[in-house]
C-alpha cells in the first residue's frame, strides 16, 4: 500500500521512477513535491468546483456541471504543475531555474487569487449571508425611497392641496373643541370676558350651539373632501406601483439568500472589509487578506519545493542520462547523414558510367 502511495507521489512529481529508485536517501523529497503538487490540485478541484456550484445554482444540473469543471480546472493546474516543476534543470545555476519558474510564480498568483475566493465564501458563509439581508433591505428602502421622491414631485400639486385640507381640518377641529368649552361656560353661568354668566340655555348659548353646528357641518364636509383625495392619491400610488414595494420579511430573506449568486455573494465578502459608515473593518479586511495569500503561497509552493531544494545524486544521473541520449541522437543522425550520403554518391556515380556507355554506344 505504501509503495503504491510512494509511486503515485513520484508520478505526481513528475520525476523518472525507475532512475529514482537507485537512489533511497531521495525517495522522501520527491514524495513531498509530488504530495505538494497533488493536494494544490485538489484544494484547485474544491475550488473550482464550489464556484460553478454557484454559477448554476437553483438548476438541476448544477452539481453535475460543479463536479465536471472542478475535474477539469484541478487536473489543469495538476498537469501545468507537474510539467514546470519536472521542467526545471537543476543543473542550471539558480538564476537560469527562476527565470525557468518566474511565468509559473506570476500564474501561481493569479491562480492564487481565483482558488482562494470561493473557499474565501465558504469560509465566510454565515456573515456574508447577514451582510447579503442587510444589502437586500438597504437596496429595497432606496428604490422605495426613490419611488417616493419621483410620486411627490408627479403628484406634488395634489400632495400639496392635501397637505393643505388636513391643516385646516386640525384648526377646526381646534376651533370646535374651544368654543364648544365655551358653550358649556355659558351653560352653566360662568363668568368670563367672552361668557354672559347667565345659568341656563339662553340666546348667548343658542347662538353659541348654532355656530358650533355650521363649524361641524363645514368639518364633516371637509373630512369627506379629505378622503377622496386621499383615495385618489391612493389609486395612483397603486397605479405607480408604490404599494407593490415592501420590505421583505425575515422568511423572505432567508429564501432570498438562498438563492444569491456567486457576484452577490463575493460582493457581500467585500463589503464585510467596511463598517457601516465607510470606515476599515480591520479584523476582517486581514482576515480575508491572509486567507488569499495563504492560498497564493500554496499555489506557488510546488515551484518554490523545487528550487529551494538542492542538487543532488538523482538530477546529477538525470543529466547524464540526457547527455547520453544526446549524444546517442546525433550519432544516429551523422550515421543516417553517410548512409544517404553514400547512396547518393551511387547513384551520382553509377549514372556517370551509363553515360559514358551511352556516349561510346556506336551509331
Amino acid at each position: 500500500m505504501m509503495k503504491q502511495i510512494t509511486n503515485f507521489f513520484w508520478f505526481c512529481s513528475g520525476v523518472h521512477q525507475e532512475t529514482l529508485e537507485k537512489y533511497p536517501a531521495e525517495h522522501n523529497k520527491y514524495v513531498g513535491i509530488g504530495a505538494t503538487i497533488f493536494f494544490t490540485a485538489l484544494f484547485a478541484t474544491l475550488s473550482g468546483g464550489y464556484a460553478m456550484y454557484f454559477v448554476f445554482s437553483g438548476g438541476k444540473l448544477a452539481i453535475l456541471y460543479s463536479l465536471l469543471f472542478g475535474l477539469i480546472w484541478g487536473l489543469a493546474i495538476f498537469n501545468m504543475d507537474r510539467y514546470i516543476v519536472s521542467s526545471i534543470n537543476k543543473n542550471n545555476s539558480g538564476w537560469k531555474q527562476f527565470l525557468q519558474a518566474t511565468p509559473r510564480i506570476l500564474l501561481a498568483i493569479l491562480i492564487g487569487i481565483v482558488i482562494s475566493r470561493p473557499l474565501e465564501l465558504k469560509i465566510f458563509d454565515k456573515e456574508i449571508r447577514e451582510q447579503l439581508k442587510v444589502t437586500y433591505l438597504d437596496r429595497q428602502r432606496a428604490n422605495i425611497d426613490t419611488l417616493n421622491i419621483a410620486f411627490n414631485n408627479k403628484y406634488g400639486i395634489e400632495l400639496g392641496k392635501l397637505n393643505e385640507l388636513k391643516a385646516e381640518r386640525d384648526s377646526v377641529e381646534s376651533t370646535i373643541k374651544s368654543d364648544r368649552l365655551k358653550l358649556n361656560l355659558e351653560t352653566f353661568g360662568d363668568k368670563t370676558p367672552e361668557t354672559s354668566g347667565i345659568i341656563g340655555y339662553g340666546p348667548y348659548a343658542k347662538r353659541r350651539q348654532a355656530d358650533l353646528d355650521e363649524q361641524e357641518q363645514y368639518l364633516d364636509t371637509l373630512r369627506a373632501t379629505i378622503q377622496r383625495q386621499e383615495a385618489f392619491i391612493q389609486q395612483r400610488k397603486q397605479f405607480d406601483g408604490l404599494l407593490d414595494e415592501k420590505l421583505l420579511t425575515g422568511t423572505q430573506l432567508d429564501s432570498v439568500v438562498n438563492v444569491a449568486g456567486f457576484a452577490n455573494r463575493n460582493e457581500a465578502l467585500g463589503d464585510l472589509k467596511y463598517n457601516a459608515d465607510g470606515s476599515e473593518n480591520t479584523t476582517n479586511y486581514w482576515a480575508i487578506t491572509f486567507i488569499m495569500l495563504l492560498f497564493i503561497f500554496f499555489e506557488c509552493l510546488p515551484v518554490f519545493v523545487k528550487l529551494m531544494s538542492a542538487r543532488d545524486a538523482y538530477d546529477i544521473d538525470i543529466q547524464h542520462i540526457q547527455s547520453v541520449d544526446a549524444h546517442r541522437s546525433i550519432k544516429n543522425r551523422d550515421a543516417e547523414i553517410e548512409i544517404i550520403d553514400g547512396v547518393h554518391d551511387t547513384r551520382v556515380q553509377s549514372g556517370i558510367e551509363k553515360s559514358k556507355e551511352e556516349y561510346l554506344k556506336p551509331y
